[in-house]
Parts: C-alpha cells; structure tokens; sequence
C-alpha cells in the first residue's frame, strides 16, 4: 500500500514544427543557467566586482556544463556510443537510423562537475582578477541552484527512475518509462503516440496496461529536494558567515554536500547505461562521488592558501 501514489504521464515538450520539439527538459536547463547568472550578478554586485566578467564567466560555466556533461555520461555511461553514433554525442540529434532530433539526451552530472572545473580554470587563466577558488567559491552556489531544476527535468522526462519501491509509502508510476513509444501504440492500437499513452491512463479498457506498471522511487525529486538545502546552506555560509573569505572552504561544502546527496540517493536508484558498474554494493554514480567528497574534506579542512602557509 501507499500513503501517496501517484501516476506520472506527462507531456514532455511542445511540437513546433515537423519533428522539433521544445523539451521542458532544455526549458529546465535555461532556467538554471538563468538563474545562475542572476545569482552571480548578485555575487558581482556585493563584492564591487566588474559586471564586464560576468558574461565571459557565464558563457564559459554553459559550455564546460554541457560539453562536460555530454562527455562524461558518454565516457561513463555510454561508450557504445563512440563506435556507434559517434556524431550524436556532440550534435542534438541521431544518426544511427536516419537523421532525428533527439536534443541533447544523456547527460552526467559527474561530467559536469569536472567540465566546469576545468571551464574556470581556463577562464581564470584569460581573467585574473581574482583567484581561481574566489570564483569556483561563488560558482558553485549558482551550480547548486541551477542542479535543482535539472532534477525536476529529469522528473518530467521520466528518467533516472528510482527502483520499484515495495511498501514504501511514496510511490510513482512512470508510464512512458515502462512502455516505449512503439510498445504503447502497439498495444493499445492508437497511433499517436501521447494519445496511446493517455489512454492507458484515462481509459478504463486498459487498466491491465496501467496495473503492470511498477511504483518506483521518485529518485529526481529526493535529489532536487536536497539540492535546494545544498543552495540554501551555501547561500547562508556565503552571506552570513565570514566563511566566504576562507578559500576553498565552500567549494568543498559543495562538493561534501552535493556529492553526499548523490552517493546516498543511489541507493534507490536503477542503474544508469548499459556501462555502469556494482562493486561491493555500490554502483557507477556513488564510486564516481566518493573522489569528489574527499577533495572536499582537502579544502574544506587541510587546504591553506599559499599566502596564509
């Protein structure tokens, strides 16, 4: 049993014209990069910082995001995908059976991380005027934001599903997870495919449908859920603590907490690729966390800046 279940079929995305779909998913992803920006102009402003390094900084924060993210979910996920498709790791769309817009899908935070590590490092060596953990110190309160709503696309998206959740009192059925497109027209002998889907669940002639369908754990929304305290304990430790002028101090805050979040949501999640690992109990995502959760011990505890040595 229970206490709150519910079915989740939505519509993804809006059709704009033949085969291109506006995905609320990259709609999610404006919105944190937007956000983002704002909360480091914010940043700039409080700390008389030129606002003329702000575009630079957030130009560099997108592509590192989505470059490192794309690659990372290939590399850890996803190799197949080198032999076998190998444009589509770079471009939005498929080559393996024609040529189809897919947007940009698979994508890793693990990924991202290093992609914007890497883009603040080559920022930093273009503009000095600060120290490469002053920005990765700030940076990281607008990526921890921003990681919030891109949870919440996953959610709608219906991926990076939880395991099936037994008696657990959350349960979510994720309809188009279970059946794929041409399964569900299939089925149910209704040519459009989001039509097919709604009347699996809208139509009583198809209860069988819905009933084979698992209750799973809503693993997007444990995580986003904890992502907004990450941003908030960030965002208090920045404006209310002399904890922002300790270099380092909240990029690893950020890298424990995030990376902490992740390791233990896991647990309930379904294995992500067909590349993943399961060493000792532990899969691909938590293995990945655990180097990142011990830098941020380094800087959080035993970095000191070269001037304070």
């Amino acid at each position: 049993m229970h206490a709150l279940k519910f079915d989740w079929n939505p519509i993804t995305g809006i059709d704009i014209v033949g085969n291109f779909k506006l995905h609320f998913y990259s709609l999610m992803w404006v919105v944190a990069f937007i956000l983002g920006w704002y909360i480091m102009k914010r940043i700039f402003t409080k700390e008389k910082v030129s606002l003329t390094y702000l575009d630079p900084l957030f130009i560099y924060t997108v592509l590192a995001t989505m470059l490192g993210a794309r690659l990372g979910h290939v590399l850890f996920y996803q190799r197949e995908l080198i032999s076998q498709d190998f444009w589509s790791i770079f471009l939005p769309f498929s080559f393996k059976d024609g040529i189809e817009f897919t947007g940009f899908q698979g994508l890793a935070s693990h990924g991202a991380a290093i992609g914007i590590i890497i883009g603040m490092y080559l920022y930093r060596r273009k503009h000095k005027y600060k120290t490469l953990l002053w920005i990765l110190d700030r940076v990281v309160i607008s990526v921890a934001s921003g990681a919030v709503f891109i949870r919440i696309g996953n959610f709608i998206n219906s991926e990076i599903i939880g395991r099936e959740s037994g008696d657990f009192p959350l349960g979510v059925r994720f309809i188009q997870d279970y059946y794929y497109k041409s399964q569900i027209t299939q089925l149910t002998g209704i040519k459009d495919v989001q039509k097919a889907y709604n009347a699996v669940t809208e139509n009583p002639e198809f209860t069988k449908l819905l009933n084979a369908v698992p209750y799973r754990h809503p693993a997007q929304l444990y995580e986003s859920f904890s992502y907004i305290f990450v941003f908030l304990t960030l965002w208090y430790f920045y404006s209310k603590t002399p904890k922002k002028d300790q270099s380092g101090f909240l990029f690893g805050l950020f890298l424990i907490l995030l990376w902490t979040v992740r390791f233990f949501v896991e647990f309930v999640k379904e294995p992500q690729g067909d590349e993943y690992i399961n060493w000792f109990g532990l899969q691909t995502g938590q293995w990945l966390s655990i180097p990142f959760i011990i830098i941020g011990l380094y800087f959080m505890f035993v970095y000191k800046p070269k001037s304070a040595r």
